[in-house]
């Protein structure tokens, strides 16, 4: 009894930290595109995806609300974004995109981070053979809707994939994948089609895969998750098979 109690409570304790971490990431998100489009979500489609992924996380209202009036104020502070590409134990390609208000701050803490696990920072663009950007767009999709003949309404917005995946409650989630330049064709389309998209995003795609050792890949994954608690990460990519 004791240790189902304690493994529960080990488990809605990681939730919230995933969960705090998640609205850090999308409060800056929303600030980064307030300060590039105005506050104004039907005029701003960065910010109308910003606040479409807020919501799919459950992020409070008031705390969108609080983060678009933040983002407003003239004296608010503004971030920037970067990627940092180096390798990780057994040579893994790993990509970091982040949003930063001090970018000294930031590599430093980047480059101890792959100095500490044995790896290495790269220079901007050496891992671009690896990666590629891909528009990602993810739905709940509901019984009366026929997936092959929306796959077939999806062409004119560049739709490239359609496959359906579980989530981390094992529901059914469908994702849409187009080019990178079809992001807003896609987004406009769907919401043209009344489809509730989860969440919508610009991710990196591993092209190839790496094979490394059992020990090697544990010492992959620690790395990852050190880099994943810097505040000013948003996102961590890798190709390890």
């Amino acid at each position: 009894m004791g240790r189902a109690f304690e493994f529960r409570k080990e488990r809605k304790f990681k939730r919230w930290a995933k969960m705090a971490v998640q609205f850090t990431r999308l409060g800056k998100e929303i600030a980064i595109a307030v300060k590039e489009g105005g506050p104004h979500p039907e005029n701003n489609a960065r910010l109308r995806t910003a606040i479409q992924n807020a919501k799919a996380v459950n992020m409070p209202k008031d705390r969108v609300d609080a983060a678009i009036k933040r983002a407003s104020e003239k004296d608010a502070k503004g971030y920037e974004e970067y990627v940092y590409e180096g390798y990780g134990p057994g040579g893994v390609p790993i990509l970091i995109e982040t949003a930063t208000d001090n970018t000294n701050r930031t590599v430093a803490n980047i480059r101890s981070y792959f100095s500490k696990a044995g790896g290495t920072l790269g220079k901007t663009g050496s891992l671009d053979f690896i990666f590629q950007r891909k528009s990602v767009f993810r739905f709940i999709p509901g019984d009366n809707l026929n997936l092959e003949e929306l796959e077939l309404e999806l062409i004119d917005g560049g739709l490239e994939e359609l496959y359906v995946e579980a989530d981390e409650d094992e529901n059914d989630v469908a994702v849409i994948q187009t080019s990178f330049e079809d992001f807003g064709n896609m987004q406009k389309l769907l919401e043209e089609k009344g489809i509730e998209v989860k969440s919508a995003k610009l991710e990196r795609i591993a092209l190839t895969t790496t094979d490394v050792p059992e020990d090697a890949a544990a010492d992959v994954l620690k790395l990852i998750d050190r880099i994943e608690e810097d505040d000013d990460v948003q996102a961590v990519y890798h190709n390890m098979a």
